[in-house]
């Protein structure tokens, strides 16, 4: 397939990627996206971030390394496999390992991301995605791999044991997706991730002016929930802060403290930023020429 072809290909079913999505621990995508492009209502877009960029062209290199940290041999398979029950349930493998019922999964990560990598630790996305390409592949494979490269200097691989209570959950969640949203057109709930609240925001920008409808009734059951966690958050600033303030009372004039292996900081912070109001009233017409109207919308509940 052609790249082209390969990205259409992936609208007819749910990869191992899009498994993180499905269950909602995606960062970067929400299940209602994913849902609009396994719909066909929007034509999937290939990444065209750098980070995308170099993790294809640095696959080859990742793999070449893990055969030479590891002492195993792989082999790429230019093929999409299916599972053998719910054809729309695809495997698209990075790297099979010779003489072992195993795959490897290379990857590169920002420095950023170190933390996700120390110790044991495997981004949850990324187990998931393992475990979905090994129910796919069938119960001989028993594990999978990781290689991974750090900000671009530091390489590690991790072993993963096949897991069939979680690739029996993963799967009955997809197929739920599949036969329940995607055939019968029927969008999933937004979830309260980011990738949802900025889609929102790209969606309905802004609002009909003066207009207004009726919701349905269990907006009520949201509501309630909505008020509740928000009376939750407000009780646990108010702890956080009488918490602080009594802190910043033992530091006094001192600009830090240690308690154990904590560093406790209260530091001068120098900023300078342009009084808005009276450079309104001094200089109007300079005001008018840097001001910038931008609209957007609050949400509140009365």
């Amino acid at each position: 397939m052609s790249h082209e072809e390969w990205l259409q290909a992936r609208t007819c079913g749910l990869g191992g990627s899009d498994a993180s999505v499905v269950l909602g621990l995606n960062r970067y995508k929400t299940p209602f996206e994913l849902w609009l492009e396994k719909t066909g209502q929007v034509t999937p877009q290939s990444s065209t971030s750098e980070a995308a960029y170099f993790g294809t062209l640095l696959e080859d290199l990742v793999a070449k390394e893990f055969e030479k940290r590891s002492g195993k041999k792989v082999r790429k398979r230019n093929a999409m496999f299916q599972h053998p029950e719910h054809e729309f349930i695809l495997a698209n493998i990075d790297r099979f390992i010779v003489g072992e019922k195993a795959i490897l999964e290379c990857k590169t990560a920002s420095a950023f991301l170190a933390k996700e990598w120390e110790g044991d630790d495997i981004p949850e996305a990324y187990i998931v995605q393992m475990q979905h390409y090994l129910g796919v592949l069938g119960p001989e494979y028993k594990k999978g791999y990781f290689a991974v490269l750090i900000g671009g200097q530091k390489f590690i691989w991790k072993e993963i044991e096949r897991d069939d209570e979680l690739i029996e959950m993963i799967f009955q969640a997809e197929i739920d997706f599949w036969n329940n949203h995607v055939l019968k057109k029927n969008p999933p709930m937004f979830d309260g991730s980011d990738a949802s609240s900025d889609l929102l925001k790209t969606l309905y920008p802004t609002a009909k002016f003066d207009e207004e409808i009726e919701l349905p009734p269990h907006a009520n059951e949201l509501i309630a929930k909505y008020e509740q966690a928000k009376q939750e958050e407000a009780e646990a600033a108010e702890r956080r802060k009488e918490a602080e303030n009594q802190l910043k009372a033992m530091l006094g004039d001192y600009e830090r403290a240690f308690a154990g292996d904590r560093i406790v900081t209260w530091k001068n912070v120098h900023s300078s930023r342009v009084d808005m109001k009276l450079l309104k009233e001094k200089y109007p017409e300079i005001y008018q020429e840097v001001v910038k109207e931008t609209v957007s919308r609050r949400f509140s509940i009365k």
